[in-house]
């Protein structure tokens, strides 16, 4: 056919490439079309507009609100902001090791971390700072202020502070460091042969971490379990995340696979080594801030049959992104690919190319979702995050607590009650007591505390839409009746909400003494998905019994 008639297939193959030409040559049209207008919008605001115009944050401005509308994760970081790339892949910056917020006083330290400039050098958690090298911080920005306290290794800072219950200023020298924020930031023998991580994120050097954390463990006190919590870790690098799914499954496992627009952007990850830990029971907790490389490990323990998934459905982030540089210094971080884990679903929950009407986000929904099989055949699902199998559930709501978060009192209580005690106890024996929370009560009603609910202040719109309407009369009673039960009864709530308070301001309180592992020791000691974990990995035929698919 193709010899009696082969001008058939050449005209074919001329039609395609003309296709393909016409379609390349129109997306060029369109692109240099934008820029001109662009170019020219710019051009007579600068010419005409009545005030002077400060030309880089009006187009950075521009580019964020273009990139805005593709994705959250695709961003243009120019080039006065290019350290936070070396920050993203290796958690190293040149500073002093402190978080800092922004109060009524003004910028504050949240947090020094331990072992590091600020901790060595006396600063401490509520300090406000003056000054930095000279230049008062009054009018600054978070940004502004971190912005200053960055700088090369070995360059000297000089800072001012305020400290709460001195009158006096205090002034501090010292040197910045190469601040390296290690991945795990805490591990423990928790319980009988199991040892528990803490993995923050996947920056370089974490598979690493991850090995010989384990292996001491091991050496140490012959654990044969293990734990890795991964709640809150939002993603880094994927072949970190490959490389510890390398200790745990043979050689040339696959583990993730990528598949974008160019052919670069599409990848099958696969394991590289001989396992270091074949035999080792896995439990990975996960909650909804688990995200991205998070999700792959866990999704691939779980695809592979390898452990438990124990917590909350995850974040749902399937997405990829690389960065690549682009004009005068500057780097654009782009999304470049979905990801795919071993059993060949895709978990991201959002679908950013197709929106509502209105331009809000579409979620996928789970009867949309489609069905997947896990090594032993246990069905699991793609769009929406990783399903555990072992499912808990945190039933907290935003309430009083929450109110009490967001006008910094717990912060401001902790800088008192540290002023007035020395020393406390340690993480795993710390207490609060009825009379500390009395105390708490006090202090922040004489700092006028009061919050409006969210929900009364929907309720006032919809009252003044009723107004408009002229159905406030008509429905007088019932709104009556529903206004009574939104005013919040401010101590019938602090009461009601009493443990969860304590909870929280307990974690302010020892995060003055014992920094964020003493933070971490204390969150553990009544944590439910830790004790579910430990229970699993020491009743073998409930951890067996779970990967293995459910007759219906």
């Amino acid at each position: 056919m193709l010899k009696k008639y082969p001008f058939i297939l050449i005209f074919f193959l001329v039609g395609f490439s003309n296709v393909i030409f016409t379609q390349e040559s129109t997306k060029t049209f369109h692109i240099s079309k934008s820029l001109s207008i662009f170019n020219s919008v710019l051009r007579e605001v600068d010419l005409y507009y009545a005030d002077t115009l400060d030309h880089e944050k009006l187009v950075k401005s521009a580019v964020d609100q273009m990139l805005r509308n593709v994705d959250p994760y695709t961003v243009y970081i120019p080039e006065s902001e290019s350290d936070d790339i070396t920050f993203m892949t290796t958690g190293e910056y040149g500073g002093i090791g402190a978080l800092i917020t922004k109060t009524n006083e003004g910028i504050c330290v949240s947090e020094p971390y331990e072992g590091m400039p600020a901790q060595k050098h006396g600063l401490k958690a509520g300090d406000i700072l003056l000054e930095i090298d000279g230049e008062k911080t009054s009018n600054f920005t978070v940004a502004d202020a971190s912005s200053k306290l960055k700088g090369t290794p070995n360059t000297e800072i000089t800072l001012k502070i305020k400290r709460y219950g001195e009158k006096k200023i205090i002034e501090k020298t010292f040197l910045r460091e190469k601040i390296q924020i290690p991945p795990i930031s805490y591990s423990k023998v928790v319980s009988e042969g199991t040892g528990y991580i803490l993995l923050n994120d996947f920056t370089e050097q974490a598979a690493l971490d991850v090995k010989s954390t384990i292996q001491g463990m091991i050496q140490q006190h012959g654990i044969e379990t293990i734990i890795l919590d991964l709640r809150n870790n939002g993603g880094g690098l994927i072949d970190e995340a490959v490389k510890i799914m390398g200790y745990f499954v043979p050689k040339g496992t696959e583990i993730v696979s990528t598949k974008g627009k160019s052919p670069q952007a599409s990848y099958t990850y696969r394991t590289t080594l001989e396992p270091i830990f074949s035999d080792m029971k896995i439990v990975v907790l996960v909650n909804s801030a688990s995200a991205s490389a998070s999700e792959i490990l866990a999704g691939a323990i779980q695809d592979l049959d390898r452990g438990i998934v124990i917590g909350e459905r995850t974040f749902g982030k399937g997405l990829v992104q690389n960065i690549r540089p682009v004009s005068y210094g500057g780097h654009v971080k782009i999304t470049t690919a979905k990801y795919y884990i071993p059993s060949g679903r895709c978990i991201q929950a959002i679908d950013y190319a197709q929106r509502n009407e209105d331009g809000s986000l579409k979620r996928v929904p789970d009867s949309l979702t489609t069905e997947f099989k896990t090594k032993n055949g246990r069905i699991v699902r793609d769009g929406g995050g990783i399903i555990p199998d072992s499912t808990t559930q945190d039933d907290r709501k935003i309430n009083i607590a929450y109110y009490i978060y967001a006008q910094n009192l717990y912060f401001e209580y902790a800088n008192q009650y540290a002023a007035k005690h020395e020393t406390i106890a340690k993480p795993v024996d710390f207490k609060m007591t009825d009379a500390d929370f009395n105390d708490f009560i006090t202090f922040i009603k004489e700092r006028g505390f009061t919050y409006t609910p969210q929900t009364k202040k929907y309720f006032d719109d919809l009252y003044e839409f009723a107004k408009l309407e002229g159905l406030d009369q008509e429905a007088k009673s019932e709104f009556e009746a529903l206004r009574s039960k939104l005013m919040p009864d401010i101590d019938i709530k602090l009461n009601e909400n009493k443990k969860e308070i304590l909870d929280i301001l307990g974690a302010e309180i020892i995060k003055r003494y014992y920094y964020q592992k003493g933070v971490i020791e204390y969150s553990l000691v009544n944590d439910i998905d830790l004790k579910t974990a430990i229970e699993i990995l020491h009743q073998p035929e409930i951890f067996d019994s779970l990967l293995q698919p459910r007759i219906k």
